[in-house]
């Protein structure tokens, strides 16, 4: 099978015959109308009229990673994503596997939208264990996380998956063509109706990320990240010296003791709508390979989430996030349903499952403050 995949959409034989009607009807008229040819030069060659931004189409696409024996689930998520907005928008789905599509997943994800799907294998380079890392302790540590009981503990294929979605994702080249990006999980629910095009909405309003969830992180699975990342800062001072001012930054949304520790909040990158341009900035990349040859993301359990959230919160302007409340949204036991009475006809969800006030888990109210 090859690499890369893309499956089009095709044009049926009428809708082929009556282009071709069209054509040579202009061509004949070219020739037979010799107004066409009386313009002067000076009306001839005319500026452009200027486009309102909101005009030109985004280069936008959804990315799902997936793998094969998961196709019901990503199927479900789909047709929510197709019927609740895309069905209006149509943008693309790139998928990416760790291993070969299957002809089935590949057929059966195909048919379920109008949109044109791209798919695409994740190369060793980018899944899998870099040659720094000591395997033999990486596993000594996931022994020792499983007596914490932490989540994931002993899972490789985890660690493997948090890595490259903080720092590959948006480098596999079916993601070049695009500036924007929405990523979509395997058995997720949308529950409300958007009816404009969010991509747009980004790009015309300067927004960089939007997330619609915001959790506190296990802590167990980072110990060591908060500290990792305060001695980038200080062996990098050129990347210091471009991040915004802290007043107006998001820095206080994951740190409430003016950043001598973490406070375990995170944007559940499960949900993610961004800017492409955030990532692939020489100051993200900087900080991404220190992380990544500090180890933690297999002597830890770093995960995308934190990684993402603590990286944005230094390079963002907090007038650069938007919180996504119209978009109802479910992930494992974890909801977001807009409460407001003007979203009822919209969302099938019910308001009273809405996590954003859960007081021990959710870090909603945390952001409301750093936007302040």
């Amino acid at each position: 099978m090859l690499k890369y995949l893309s499956v089009g959409k095709k044009f049926l034989p009428h809708v082929l015959f009556s282009i071709g009607f069209t054509l040579i009807f202009l061509s004949l008229s070219l020739f037979t109308t010799p107004t066409l040819f009386e313009n002067t030069a000076s009306t001839l060659y005319k500026e452009p009229l200027a486009r309102n931004q909101t005009d030109i189409p985004v280069k936008a696409c959804f990315v799902v990673l997936v793998r094969n024996s998961e196709l019901n689930r990503v199927l479900s998520s789909i047709n929510q994503v197709e019927w609740r907005f895309n069905r209006k928008f149509s943008y693309p789905y790139v998928f990416l596997n760790d291993d070969e599509f299957t002809p089935e997943f590949i057929e059966a994800t195909s048919a379920v939208t109008n949109s044109i799907t791209h798919y695409g294998k994740v190369g060793e380079s980018m899944w899998g264990y870099p040659s720094f890392i000591n395997q033999t302790l990486a596993a000594e540590s996931r022994k020792k996380m499983e007596t914490l009981h932490v989540p994931y503990a002993q899972s490789e294929s985890y660690r493997h998956m948090c890595r490259f979605q903080s720092g590959f994702f948006f480098r596999h080249a079916l993601l070049d063509a695009y500036d924007y990006y929405w990523r979509i999980e395997p058995d997720v629910d949308y529950y409300c109706d958007i009816d404009y095009d969010v991509f747009k909405f980004m790009r015309d309003n300067g927004k960089k990320y939007g997330f619609n969830i915001a959790f506190r992180e296990f802590m167990a699975t980072v110990p060591s990240l908060w500290n990792t990342i305060q001695k980038f800062k200080e062996e990098y001072p050129e990347v210091v010296e471009n991040l915004p001012a802290k007043k107006d930054s998001l820095w206080k949304f994951v740190t409430s003791d003016n950043g001598k520790t973490y406070n375990s909040c995170h944007f559940w990158s499960n949900f993610e709508i961004g800017s492409l341009a955030l990532w692939r900035s020489n100051d993200y990349l900087k900080l991404f390979n220190y992380l990544d040859q500090s180890g933690g993301f297999f002597y830890e359990r770093w995960g995308d989430a934190p990684v993402h959230s603590i990286a944005a919160t230094m390079l963002l302007r907090k007038d650069e996030f938007h919180f996504f409340n119209d978009i109802g949204y479910r992930h494992s036991a974890y909801t977001h349903c807009p409460t407001e009475p003007e979203y009822r006809d919209k969302c099938s969800c019910v308001p009273e499952v809405n996590f954003d006030y859960n007081p021990y888990l959710s870090c909603y109210n945390i952001y409301k403050d750093a936007m302040k």
